[in-house]
């Protein structure tokens, strides 16, 4: 029986979890095109995670050197940095990521087709001066920076420039106050660059828990980053080499570079989407049901054009979830909860469950266990650096709702308690677990007390 379409599947989006969706739905049998107009991989892999968590790396060695020399016995000879070489070794890599998408669907059987992808109705998409009919759509374009409209607007830079710019900045500003921020903060300050970090609200980091906000928004303070809360840009201009920036106290800062990190928006526009009758929210956001479908019976959409959890590994989950439901045979509904997640600030956060807010918010009355310490490392160094852990733990089941932790190794640690927390462990089970010793991590198994109790208000 002939196909009456070009293709099963057209997935618009060749990042994380439009390419994972492709190869996953080619191997259970279905005739799979995918279509991108950028390089391959989408923001993690270009623009986000991996030169992200990079820059980070470079930028930690200045610490490092420092506590080689003043605790560890090295004598370290002239030292400097090189941005040009640092941006260059970082494309090599991206680029070769790059490769290993195009074999990775190459070898799955996916057509990659080059362009953007337009849709034209629910079952033809646009791209170039060809078009394509599929039975089924899946939207996976990603996010994309937004920068409030200010004027001198053109004058900033997003995440999509920093990792591209001809040389470090003396002095950057930058606008914001989620992860973003926060870790192109720590980076630039590392590799030697003067930062001030501007955000409307009184604490950055909204949605983390509140503990978590105020312990790094201290640590960021100690490191010599200008931390200034409660206000914002109206204004960009040029001064000569430099651009002044009106605040909204009143008063300006000049500076060599001003960063906005004022979030993210969905890809959405341009799309067609409504050409094919696809509900959008207020945001440009496709509103999908429990199995990432739309309002249109054949198209969906995962990732960070959803409203959903803008993770690439809640985006690649997504995607396995698509397929198995779809060709699979399988009706599988993503997992968003108990999402463990990282910040790479310096220090970094990990994170997983409740925060101590939420826990009230849902009802629950709450042992909160807590502990700050200086690690052993730093113990030979002058750092003054301090690392802080907090389980929030319900006070009728005993279960663990939430791990937070800013410190050293923070993700790192924070991904096993993730498990921990999916398995719906109790703190009984924590206690009983033996630390390994001498680590931060032993700490979150022997918060013996309680150090203080909450109730819901009203409670």
């Amino acid at each position: 029986m002939p196909h009456s379409y070009d293709f099963d599947l057209f997935v618009i989006g060749a990042g994380s979890g439009g390419v994972r969706a492709s190869r996953v739905s080619a191997s259970l049998g279905a005739r799979v095109a995918c279509a991108e107009d950028r390089p391959l991989g989408g923001t993690c892999v270009n623009l986000g995670c991996i030169p992200k968590k990079l820059l980070v790396y470079a930028s930690h060695f200045q610490e490092d050197f420092a506590a080689a020399e003043q605790g560890y016995g090295w004598t370290l000879g002239p030292r400097s940095f090189d941005w040009p070489t640092l941006i260059a070794n970082k494309d090599a890599e991206i680029a070769r990521l790059n490769g290993i998408y195009g074999r990775l669907l190459e070898g799955a059987g996916v057509t990659l087709i080059e362009g953007r992808a337009v849709l034209e109705g629910p079952h033809t998409v646009r791209v170039g001066e060809r078009r394509y009919t599929a039975e089924t759509l899946l939207v996976a374009p990603g996010g994309w920076p937004q920068v409030p409209e200010i004027p001198g607007r053109e004058l900033a830079i997003t995440s999509n420039e920093a990792f591209h710019l001809p040389a470090l900045p003396g002095h950057v500003t930058i606008v914001g106050g989620g992860y973003i921020a926060v870790e192109f903060a720590g980076i630039f300050h590392g590799l030697g660059a003067s930062v001030t970090q501007l955000y409307r609200g009184p604490r950055f980091l909204r949605g983390f828990d509140d503990d978590v906000r105020g312990w790094l928004a201290g640590e960021m303070d100690k490191q010599g980053i200008d931390l200034r809360f409660d206000t914002n840009v109206t204004g960009i201009e040029k001064d000569g080499a430099r651009l002044r920036a009106a605040l909204t106290d009143g008063s300006s800062i000049e500076t060599d570079q001003v960063f906005f990190a004022t979030g993210r928006v969905p890809n959405t526009k341009g799309l067609g989407l409504e050409a094919a009758g696809v509900v959008l929210g207020p945001d440009g956001e496709i509103p999908v049901d429990e199995f990432s479908r739309t309002n249109v019976h054949n198209i969906y959409a995962i990732g960070d054009v959803t409203d959903r959890i803008q993770l690439t590994p809640v985006a690649i989950h997504e995607a396995m979830c698509f397929a198995r439901t779809v060709y699979g045979g399988q009706p599988t509904t993503p997992d968003h909860a108990d999402v463990p997640s990282a910040v790479f600030s310096q220090p970094p956060i990990g994170t997983v469950g409740l925060t101590e807010a939420e826990a009230l918010e849902e009802g629950y009355s709450v042992d909160i266990y807590d502990s700050s310490f200086r690690t052993l490392r730093d113990t030979l160094t002058r750092s003054d650096g301090q690392t802080h852990m907090k389980l929030i733990v319900d006070s009728a089941s005993d279960r663990v709702l939430g791990v937070h932790m800013v410190g050293p190794d923070a993700a790192e640690i924070v991904q096993g308690f993730g498990v921990a927390l999916k398995c719906d462990a109790t703190k009984a089970q924590f206690d009983a677990t033996i630390g390994i010793h001498p680590t931060s991590a032993e700490e979150l198994v022997t918060l013996r007390e309680p150090t203080r109790r909450a109730s819901p208000s009203g409670a």
